[in-house]
């Protein structure tokens, strides 16, 4: 069996922690824009619940498609 270096299991991992961050992302900027009745934090947050969706589906039909 191969032992994989930290750098391969880091990349591995990349993308499921760059679609957690992206939607970590998206509620906090909801949450700031909704509390301080900020429009433009609102339209971030929205812009990162659109891009983490893409992402997401993106993501599961890699998953889904190398299987």
């Amino acid at each position: 069996m191969e032992k994989k270096s930290i750098h391969e299991l880091a990349l591995g991992r990349l993308d499921t922690t760059l679609i957690l961050f992206e939607l970590v992302l998206s509620v906090i900027f909801s949450l700031v824009g909704h509390l301080t009745n900020s429009m433009y934090l609102r339209g971030i947050g929205i812009g990162l619940v659109i891009a983490w969706v893409t992402s997401a589906l993106a993501y599961l039909y890699r998953k889904k498609r190398l299987k």
